[in-house]
């Protein structure tokens, strides 16, 4: 049961690099959803482990998922945490675009609606151009709309399709 005073959060889950002790990107995929919960964040559905190209220079295919979480915590919270988990399976440049990583957690709709911030913006600024992202957040998530175009993310799956 969720309480009124907490924030439902849509997320993105990458990786296209194995983890020592963890496996390939699949695995890590599996583990950072366990990371998510062991750090008090409520994990409420999780769509498939889908296989995507690159974008950019990167060479090696993505693992892409991603999740509906609830948590009292707030964006710039949610974040901290986040980032704490990319650091512990081995993320150590953040920042550098379109480059192969252990694991990418990004915060794609936020309950809230809209947050902008110098360190965050929520909704993700490109996850509409992303089928990586839409596919599989219109799974656990198709009636949710987007506050910027109120289109819902079924819509936005059928437009990139």
């Amino acid at each position: 049961m969720v309480e009124a005073s907490e924030h439902c959060y849509l997320i993105g889950i990458g990786s296209n690099m194995r983890v020592p002790g963890i496996g390939n990107p699949r695995a890590v995929i599996i583990h950072a959803v366990d990371a998510v919960a062991e750090l008090g964040l409520d994990v409420a559905a999780v769509s498939r482990v889908i296989e995507t190209r690159p974008v950019g220079p990167a060479s090696r295919n993505y693992a892409n998922a991603a999740a509906i979480v609830y948590t009292q915590l707030d964006p710039p919270q949610v974040l901290h945490r986040f980032k704490e988990i990319e650091a512990a399976f081995g993320r150590r440049h953040r920042g550098l675009r379109w480059r192969a990583r252990p694991l990418d957690l990004d915060l794609v709709l936020w309950s809230g609606g809209i947050w902008v911030s110098p360190e965050l913006a929520i909704p993700h600024p490109h996850f509409r151009t992303r089928p990586f992202v839409i596919r599989p957040a219109a799974e656990v998530a198709p009636g949710w709309k987007d506050p910027v175009t109120g289109l819902t993310l079924r819509q936005l799956a059928f437009r990139g399709a």
